[in-house]
């Protein structure tokens, strides 16, 4: 017997933050179900990089999510490419600085904004419209346990991943009724470049030390690899999961529903 579950052949998948990360792996995963893909980015070369990692059909758009026209552009690529957009995911993203509230830059506010919130609208705000015409489709956006909670010295990170909750929920709210489903993943701690700069930042001295005070937040202990935040919107995106809608996904090893990290 043939196990489709998770299946999305024949589907067209359009990917942001490709490059890298957990959108690299999220493309990976994504073409191994069977999807053709639209990998988008800043840079061209790391694009064609994840590309180079899958057998699918693959597209690849430079492009800055946080440009209207860019992101107008992507989804038309898209189109012109595999002819529809099924299923968006949204991992595009920056951190910021790590400053105090009242010492944070402004312009370095506005730009993590830029990225992670309104690169996030305007992709959507892009693609909406097409699946509205076919009556389906799933948006899967990335948050984060930031989303959810507060950290000292990354207002704006902090800031933005709220807002893609606001944003996740709002859009189900007006398309559930369109055969669309929006959904967010709140990521737990990942060990991905952004996680390393961050540990950086607090502890330039000793990384390391700072990466497995991270680790152990969660009763987990470890840092997820991208490709466990990947099988989750993939999950998402299938038609496995097409009765949830509006939800944030915790993928963080525990650490948003209990009470810390282990005692033992």
């Amino acid at each position: 017997m043939v196990n489709n579950k998770g299946s999305l052949a024949g589907r067209v998948a359009v990917v942001t933050g490709a490059g890298s990360g957990i959108g690299r792996a999220t493309a990976v995963e994504l073409g191994g179900a069977g999807a053709s893909l639209v990998l988008a980015g800043r840079t061209e070369a790391s694009l064609r990089e994840t590309a180079a990692l899958t057998d699918a059909q693959t597209r690849v758009v430079a492009t800055d999510v946080s440009i209207a026209a860019d992101a107008r552009r992507l989804v038309d690529e898209a189109v012109a490419s595999f002819g529809t957009v099924d299923v968006l995911v949204n991992i595009a993203g920056i951190e910021g600085p790590v400053a105090p509230l009242h010492e944070y830059p402004e312009e370095d506010f506005e730009r993590v904004l830029a990225v992670n919130v309104k690169g996030t609208f305007l992709c959507m705000r892009a693609v909406v419209p097409l699946m509205l015409e076919r009556g389906s489709g799933s948006i899967v956006n990335l948050s984060s346990v930031a989303g959810e909670r507060g950290l000292q010295g990354t207002a704006a990170y902090i800031a933005s991943k709220h807002a893609v909750l606001g944003l996740t929920r709002n859009a189900a709210a007006e398309v559930a009724g369109h055969g669309i489903r929006v959904n967010a993943i709140c990521a737990g701690m990942v060990d991905t470049r952004m996680l390393r700069t961050l540990c950086a930042a607090y502890m330039p001295d000793d990384v390391d030390a700072m990466l497995a005070a991270v680790a152990a937040s969660a009763p987990i202990a470890r840092l997820a690899g991208p490709e466990e935040i990947a099988r989750v919107v993939r999950f998402l995106a299938s038609d496995d999961s097409s009765f949830v809608n509006g939800a944030a996904w915790a993928v963080d090893g525990g650490a948003l529903g209990t009470m810390g990290g282990r005692w033992d």
